[in-house]
């Protein structure tokens, strides 16, 4: 069973803009079972006023799929933290996971948000810059697969050191009481090492993802409480899309 996890960067290509059939031809070349997706874009100006989660579904010939919006309106310009009550039509923006397999269960875990606006210094591009965190939320399905149930978490962390550590207790805290086994996977924004200690779980991948073009840093992982589930290879292609590349990873239970 093939599963993938991808900041997909609203399906843009860096230095280029959004092309649709080329967000789709990337996600049916990677022949996901599941896919696990971030930074997706719902009718935004900027990626046609598409929707991302249905076309990636129709790509990789999903039977099941969900987008969670973290936020409503468009990110770097007018938004609010979403609530899951917008109207549909909505321009949105958060995290989406899809499955060739059905799913019994969805649910929605909206992860804490640091409440005010604060000085921080980035390293692109270089500077100190006043911060205005975004919200995270967490998708969760649970999957009838061939490797058995599967309960699968997708999420994007906070970039803010601590911040995305914290996020991370609180949302193991709710996946606990889920059925098991667990797969935690997405951007958590932060080293293995981190993941691994934060989380307590077993990393199921170790393969630099960012930046894409010479990727020096893994920030995206595939975890799991499952003693069971093993990673029979894992990759990270260079594909047409974003500025991370896609963590593929094989699983197969011994």
């Amino acid at each position: 069973m093939k599963l993938v996890t991808f900041n997909i960067l609203h399906g843009r290509t860096v230095g280029a803009g959004v092309d649709l059939d080329r967000f789709a031809d990337t996600v049916a070349g990677l022949d996901p079972d599941i896919l696990a997706l971030q930074e997706v874009d719902s009718v935004q100006e900027r990626s046609g006023l598409a929707d991302l989660t249905a076309l990636a579904a129709e790509a990789m010939g999903a039977r099941s799929h969900r987008f969670v919006a973290a936020i409503a309106g468009t990110p770097g310009a007018t938004w609010m933290a979403a609530t899951g009550e917008e109207q549909p039509g909505t321009a949105a923006y958060g995290v989406a996971l899809l499955s060739r397999y059905p799913a019994s269960n969805w649910q929605v875990v909206r992860l804490p948000r640091i409440p005010f606006h604060f000085p921080m210094y980035l390293r692109a591009p270089g500077r100190v810059q006043v911060i205005h965190e975004e919200p995270r939320a967490a998708v969760i399905g649970h999957f009838d697969t061939p490797l058995g149930d599967l309960t699968v978490v997708n999420t994007h962390l906070s970039f803010v050191p601590g911040w995305n550590r914290y996020q991370l207790r609180r949302l193991l805290r709710d996946v606990r009481g889920l059925p098991w086994p667990r797969v935690v996977t997405g951007d958590l924004n932060m080293s293995p090492a981190a993941a691994r200690r934060h989380s307590g779980l077993r990393p199921l991948a170790s393969a630099a993802t960012f930046p894409a073009d010479t990727p020096t840093q893994q920030l995206d992982h595939v975890l799991t409480d499952d003693p069971g589930l093993q990673a029979r290879a894992c990759r990270t292609p260079a594909v047409a899309i974003s500025d991370h590349r896609p963590l593929v990873v094989e699983l197969h239970r011994n």
